[in-house]
């Protein structure tokens, strides 16, 4: 009767032992994950700083920044959907800093209806975070040439755009408020899937023992058969 059922027996606890290996590999990924969200979200709120003379897209991403300067030339507008207010567009602008660098701000929301309105034409000072975004892929649609509208953050073509230095602050503080709604760097875009994919493993671990059981009782039954 053992040699009957050593095989499947083998498969079924090689099987499972792998799959709940892989399970617990992303319970530790999830951990790893976790932590590094909670750094990226304790440098997001931290008190801002000068911007840098020559600021990193590694070690300064999410940098909380402060600076004043103007607004400069017709800002570009990139199309998107917020769950609190629709569709819209992030506006962004060419800004020359009171030291005399011109960077890539991004002043936030406006609604389809606000589009075109008016940003401060003054001093300003912005407060966020510099981010170097990731959006573009083969299937983002070239800028629309006749409306001006993008569709992604393409931050070195925007900055060509510009001329601007490809230094991305991203404003979740405007002084004076204007008519766009900043749209904060946070955590929320970052995926973190690891818990998901360890519950799939350890059901696919269940399956293949419950799989395994009912084979060996098959072939159990069919011996005294």
């Amino acid at each position: 009767m053992l040699r009957k059922i050593s095989f499947p027996l083998l498969m079924g606890v090689l099987g499972c032992a792998i799959l709940i290996a892989l399970a617990v590999w992303q319970v530790q990924r999830l951990s790893w994950k976790t932590e590094i969200l909670d750094q990226i979200a304790a440098t997001i709120i931290a008190p801002p700083v000068a911007l840098p003379a020559d600021p990193d897209p590694v070690a300064d991403k999410y940098l909380p920044v402060s600076t004043s300067g103007r607004i400069i030339g017709m800002p570009l507008s990139v199309l998107v959907s917020t769950a609190d207010n629709g569709a819209g567009y992030r506006t962004i602008t060419a800004f020359r800093t009171d030291q005399g660098r011109t960077i890539v701000a991004d002043f936030g929301f406006l609604s389809l209806d606000d589009g075109g309105s008016a940003l401060p034409e003054g001093p300003v000072t912005l407060t966020g975070n510099l981010l170097w975004p990731d959006e573009v892929d083969n299937w983002t649609p070239a800028p629309d040439v006749k409306t001006g509208i993008w569709f992604a953050r393409d931050l070195p073509a925007m900055a060509a755009a510009l001329n601007a230095d490809p230094i991305l602050l991203v404003a979740r503080d405007i002084t004076p408020a204007g008519p766009t709604t900043p749209m904060p760097v946070g955590i929320q875009g970052i995926p973190n899937d690891h818990l998901g994919y360890a519950i799939t493993w350890f059901m696919l671990a269940a399956g293949w023992a419950l799989m395994t059981g009912l084979l060996i009782f098959r072939t159990l039954r069919q011996k005294d058969a």
